[in-house]
């Protein structure tokens, strides 16, 4: 039931950050939304609403006690999507804060940075730590390789 819990709010958590965070930014801290910076954050938005989805369907797999991650290529798809997206991202952003650095770019290269580890977080290791046995298990062990992963990969993970 904890899991259950946990998977619940981590989904809904997920979705929340997204317009909270577009009204932190782009309204209380007065970021503009130039080109540059709504792309770097629609990256970052992308990845809050696919982890929101995995960790939905992951609920889901429980609930119906399924041995094989249901949305195994649809996710697969995703991670290499996602990969050209944020390299797309990068570079048209990154040459923007080269020609144009100032207020209107450098968020949006913040935001492309943050996509980039929320896609790591999502698709290769686990980078957030917010519990004491995950922190517990970071000091002794190091870094492990994210839920998304482990079910993209070919090994059976519940």
């Amino acid at each position: 039931m904890r899991i259950r819990r946990r998977l619940a709010t981590l989904a809904i958590l997920e979705l929340v950050n997204v317009p909270l965070q577009a009204v932190i930014w782009f309204g209380m801290a007065g970021v503009p939304p130039t080109s540059t910076n709504i792309i770097g954050f629609s990256l970052v938005a992308g990845l809050l609403i696919v982890g929101a989805g995995y960790w939905t369907i992951k609920l889901i797999q429980i609930k119906r006690s399924m041995h094989r991650f249901p949305a195994r290529p649809q996710f697969a798809s995703i991670r290499t999507a996602a990969k050209y997206l944020l390299a797309g991202g990068l570079l048209f952003v990154a040459l923007r804060v080269w020609k144009e650095p100032g207020l209107g770019t450098l968020p949006g290269l913040g935001f492309v940075i943050f996509a980039i580890l929320e896609y790591i977080n999502y698709f290769c290791w686990q980078l957030m730590y917010d519990t004491r046995p995950d922190l517990r298990r970071l000091f002794t062990h190091g870094f492990r390789h994210s839920h998304l992963a482990l079910d993209l990969s070919t090994r059976e993970v519940v």
